[in-house]
């Protein structure tokens, strides 16, 4: 699947819903508890997987090259992945100083 910033894609298994915030150029598999993500406007899942990672809502996620960045608009179980690599939230920046 292509990705652009501002897609929105739900899961097939799960309840969760996400945004691209980044996206690389070429075509990405981005799965969320092992099935493809949706595109937003597909009707919503019937089955849902229980257990798996928990999807924090407010929360970016990124994979290792940081060339997708991803934010989770709406919770739900199952662990994203691009193929079989894990996307790992992405930590906070730290504030500068106000000396």
């Amino acid at each position: 699947m292509r990705l652009r910033p501002g897609s929105r894609l739900r899961a097939a298994a799960s309840t969760a819903e996400i945004i691209v915030v980044r996206a690389p150029d070429d075509e990405v598999d981005l799965r969320c508890g092992g099935a493809p993500m949706l595109d937003h406007d597909e009707p919503a899942p019937t089955a849902i997987a229980e257990g798996g990672d928990d999807l924090l809502i407010g929360k970016r996620y990124s994979d290792a090259s940081g060339s997708l960045e991803i934010l989770v608009t709406k919770g739900g179980h199952g662990a994203l992945t691009v193929g079989d690599e894990p996307l790992t939230i992405k930590a906070a920046k730290p504030l500068p100083s106000s000396d």
